[in-house]
């Protein structure tokens, strides 16, 4: 098959939805498939792609759900994804939040092949940047042209389903085992018998790091052989929680900031536990399917994204989102119990197996196949048109 895989987001920023299309590029190639990723790019990091890559727009940082996004707002789109749609000849149009303005939106609006949408949010609404009634009109419109209709999770389906009327299959986020595996190295500078507490992710308020950080305070009274590992991009919150670090005179509390794919396994390998206390609009949890794959204890807090990728007591701790209390005590009894620490970590190993990405795009390329074999049933004649020919 020949497939495209639309990101509506800056694949040069790191990000769920690029991470999701790198592996899904990665899976069909491997199979024998040609893949082209369409996408608009700040920076030619994606030069490893040659001619598989397709940059169309300019993405531009706009502030959403807590966050902030990198999209493409150019009306001027048109004619460079009319051209591109007309050379590849594409049999799939994988649209990753196809309603999301403008690159997606816009290449479901020209395409006239196989189109598939996948939904990976669960906050805002789809496409939502022109205001009611004016969106409701063009997510109508533009959802005759979808085919197929994946949620990574149950709870992102449940969000789509009320903005868009399709019939939905769940099928999850993924993670390289090969990658993320036990037998990487450790970072040598972190290995050296403290119990570290990992956070991973970019540094934005709905992260919930500054409730971490106020648990680490505590537990730094209490045990001195813990440090707090702070690993993702962000400017501005970490100069605050930098300040704060050094005003509350902690110590063992390191910024990493970002860091590369290669060496993020490692980080993951240093760590004795990994705390994600995000507060909310989570519609799934790679972070804890990569600490995981390592055989990583997780304190976690309990959103249903989150929730829906671990059990509480078996590879998590769930606490209540902004609960300091509760997020302090759940790293206190993992700090105290190497035994439990063991025990997660091992559930997690075995329960990341089924995320594992060629089992995950095994799937996908199944569902490719069953609405293409309906899409072409759809248009075959029937018996009495063919015997009328």
């Amino acid at each position: 098959m020949k497939i495209a895989l639309v990101s509506p987001y800056d694949f040069a920023h790191p990000g769920g939805v690029v991470s999701h299309i790198r592996a899904l590029d990665e899976e069909f190639t491997k199979l024998g498939h040609d893949v082209r990723v369409i996408a608009p790019a700040a920076r030619k990091n994606w030069v490893s792609f040659g001619d598989r890559f397709i940059p169309i727009g300019k993405p531009r940082s706009i502030p959403a759900s807590g966050s902030i996004t990198r999209i493409s707002l150019s009306l001027r789109l048109a004619s460079a994804i009319q051209k591109a749609l007309a050379s590849e000849r594409f049999d799939v149009v994988h649209l990753h939040e196809p309603f999301m303005p403008m690159l997606c939106s816009a290449v479901l609006r020209f395409s006239d092949a196989l189109n598939i949408g996948t939904f990976h949010a669960y906050a805002g609404r789809p496409g939502y940047w022109l205001g009611w009634p004016v969106t409701t009109v063009l997510l109508n419109r533009r959802n005759r042209k979808l085919t197929g209709y994946i949620a990574v999770s149950e709870l992102a389906k449940k969000y789509a389903a009320k903005h868009v009327s399709g019939e939905f299959t769940v099928i999850p986020n993924g993670v390289d085992l090969n990658h993320f595996n036990t037998q990487v190295s450790p970072i040598p500078g972190y290995d050296d018998g403290k119990i570290n507490i990992l956070f991973v992710g970019r540094l934005e308020s709905r992260k919930g790091v500054k409730y971490l950080l106020r648990a680490y305070e505590k537990l730094k009274k209490e045990h001195s052989n813990i440090r707090l590992i702070i690993v993702g991009p962000g400017v501005n919150l970490r100069k605050r929680y930098e300040w704060w670090v050094r005003f509350k005179r902690l110590k063992e509390v390191v910024f990493t900031g970002g860091v590369s794919y290669a060496d993020l396994p490692r980080y993951y390998k240093t760590a004795d536990i990994f705390c994600a206390p995000a507060i909310g609009k989570e519609s799934f949890g790679i972070i804890l399917l990569e600490a995981m794959a390592l055989g990583k204890p997780i304190v976690a807090s309990s959103n249903p994204g989150y929730a829906s990728v671990v059990n509480d007591e078996e590879q998590a701790l769930l606490v209540s989102p902004r609960d300091t209390a509760a997020l302090t005590e759940a790293l206190r009894r993992l700090i105290n119990d190497k035994e439990l620490r063991l025990r997660m970590g091992a559930s997690g190993v075995q329960s990341v197996q089924q995320y594992n990405w060629p089992i995950v795009a095994k799937r996908i390329l199944e569902y490719y196949e069953r609405m293409l074999d309906g899409k072409l049933f759809a248009h075959a004649p029937s018996a009495e048109q063919s015997s009328a020919v």
